[in-house]
This record gives structure tokens, C-alpha cells and sequence, in this order.
């Protein structure tokens, strides 16, 4: 289990799918990412998602946060790593 949540952290940092719960074309913040585990079995991890997207100003400076949630079903692989993401 432990490894799992590990390898479901490192994944969900560089997972590119997450952008589709941004509203405003920001990025994630990594530094709020945070996921509880909903359910799981062999086959897939049922995973609650938040964090808040960045927005920037023209200066560069952040303008705003915006947070958000979902629902992420990770399928796994025979080897427990995640192979596929759907949003829910």
C-alpha cells in the first residue's frame, strides 16, 4: 500500500490530465495537490483530487487561485503502476 502511495503521488505531479479540471488555462499547484483513496483493488484506485490552479498577470505575478476537485479512476498495470486516467 505504502508503495502505491508513493508511486500515485509521483504520478499525479506530472499528470497532465488534471489540467482538464482547471477552469482558466492556469496550472496546478503542486504544492496543494492532495488526493484521498475512495476505493481500490487490483485493477484500479477510485481517487478524490484537489488543488488550486494559478492564474498569472501580464507582469507575471500571480493574479489569483482558483481551487478545484474531482474524481480520477487510475487503472493499473499487472505490476501496480498506473497505466491509464479517466476523469469522473
Amino acid at each position: 500500500m505504502h508503495y502505491l502511495m508513493e508511486h500515485i503521488d509521483r504520478y499525479l505531479m506530472a499528470c497532465r490530465e488534471l489540467t482538464a479540471f482547471c477552469a482558466q488555462n492556469g496550472w496546478i499547484d503542486n504544492k496543494t495537490l492532495d488526493y484521498e483513496i475512495l476505493e481500490q483493488n487490483d485493477r484500479y484506485v477510485l481517487a478524490f483530487v484537489q488543488f488550486d490552479e494559478i492564474l498569472m498577470e501580464g507582469g507575471g505575478s500571480i493574479a489569483s487561485r482558483i481551487p478545484h476537485q474531482g474524481r480520477l479512476r487510475l487503472t493499473l498495470d499487472r505490476y501496480g503502476q498506473v497505466a491509464r486516467t479517466e476523469l469522473l
